[in-house]
């Protein structure tokens, strides 16, 4: 097909052309003859290149076809997490390369009982997690996201040992005598634990007796418990996981268990000690008796008095055995009331023998008579005033008088 345009305008890179019909139509002017110029007509003639089209339907179909080979064929696969070991306070989980196919890694993440734990580094195939509390379960599963998608792993359940269960040690050798080496070995076997030449990161615990080597130090980056071969003997003979803190390299051997014997030979020590009421029982005790008319209450041990109330009244008794008991009666403080009887408490202690105290009460009547006689007081020592003995020079012969011949009366 014969197009005949005519020239415009023309520039450095698109020149006007103008159709019969006075159209504009703008083109390059790089594919313009080099003398074309304003009001120069120009003839172009346009075709379709069939060979072309077929050419580029082609290149396009196989394109397609090599996309769909390599995004739409295959797809990331959900990662598979298994658990390494197990130990009383932690787990080591691992798992398979992961698959991604075509698709872009964004992150992997870890779940521990429905709750996100952390973000697993992209090139890490295991991890360890520790802080876990003694014989508890829980459930762990990973989740892969990328561009093509999110991916979960199956639910992992995970039970933390006992303290008895020592199959979760695991023991990396480090500089040890070959003799030594051995029975190291035939310890761990029979504990049931497991030994690997390597430090891992499923290696609970390594064991030398010299802080040196390529292992130990590795060991020592990975903050695993550098322990002496008496570690594994002591958790051998406990039975149990025994603390890491008296079996470092430089810890005092004093700080050491010593096994069953001594916790056994402790515990018979304490069971054979006397409690503190079989102590009050077996030791000497003092019983004190309730008080009686001739007998005032005893004190309690420690000097306090103790609170009793007034004993009652006894009967009276004839005068002349009021008498003899009077004269009797060693010398003690009186309280003498009109028509009545009151005990007095006087308390002596002995220093020097070291003895109890001791209390005594001894019983006075006065007749009626003597209410009207001057009254006499107790000074705060327990001594008699002078008024006393000229109280007791007037004292009527019915009165009652102690070893010194003193009076003391209270009237009411």
């Amino acid at each position: 097909m014969l197009v005949s345009l005519t020239v415009g305008k023309v520039d450095a890179g698109v020149a006007v052309l103008l159709t019969e019909d006075k159209r504009l139509i703008e083109f390059p002017s790089i594919l313009l003859p080099p003398d074309i110029h304003s009001g120069s007509i120009v003839d172009i003639n346009v075709a379709r290149n069939q060979h072309a089209e077929t050419l580029a339907d082609q290149n396009f179909s196989s394109l397609q076809h090599e996309i769909y080979r390599t995004f739409g064929s295959s797809t990331p696969s959900a990662p598979v997490l298994r658990c390494r070991n197990a130990t009383q306070t932690s787990v080591v989980l691992e798992w398979d390369p992961l698959s991604l196919a075509t698709a872009e890694l964004r992150s992997l993440s870890l779940y521990r009982n429905g709750t996100k734990a952390g973000v697993i580094p992209r090139d890490k195939q295991s991890t360890k997690i520790s802080g876990l509390a003694l014989d508890t379960e829980y459930t762990f599963h990973l989740v892969l996201r990328t561009s093509a998608g999110q991916y979960s792993s199956e639910r992992l359940t995970v039970r933390t040992q006992k303290m008895t269960d020592l199959t979760g040690i695991t023991i990396t050798p480090g500089v040890l005598p070959s003799q030594l080496k051995e029975s190291l070995a035939e310890t761990v076997n029979r504990m049931g634990a497991k030994m690997i030449d390597s430090v891992r990161i499923d290696t609970t615990h390594f064991v030398c007796t010299e802080p040196r080597g390529q292992a130990w130090e590795k060991a020592v980056e990975m903050n695993v418990p550098v322990v002496v071969p008496d570690w594994v003997k002591g958790c051998e003979r406990e039975g149990r996981i025994v603390g890491v803190r008296g079996y470092y390299l430089d810890a005092d051997p004093k700080l050491r268990q010593m096994g069953p014997s001594q916790s056994s030979q402790s515990q018979q020590s304490l069971a054979q000690r006397p409690t503190s009421n079989q102590q009050m029982r077996d030791s000497p005790r003092i019983e004190h008796t309730p008080p009686t008319p001739e007998r005032a209450p005893a004190r309690e041990q420690n000097g306090t008095p103790a609170a009793t109330s007034e004993p009652p009244t006894p009967p009276p008794k004839p005068v002349n055995e009021r008498e003899e008991e009077q004269e009797s009666a060693p010398p003690s403080e009186y309280r003498s009331i009109a028509g009545t009887t009151v005990v007095a408490q006087e308390t002596e202690d002995d220093d020097e023998e070291g003895s109890d105290d001791t209390e005594r009460a001894s019983e006075v009547s006065v007749s009626p008579e003597s209410k009207d006689k001057g009254k006499t007081s107790l000074s705060d020592d327990g001594s008699k005033d002078e008024d006393r003995e000229e109280d007791a020079r007037r004292k009527p012969s019915g009165a009652t008088a102690d070893e010194d011949g003193k009076f003391d009366e209270v009237a009411l």
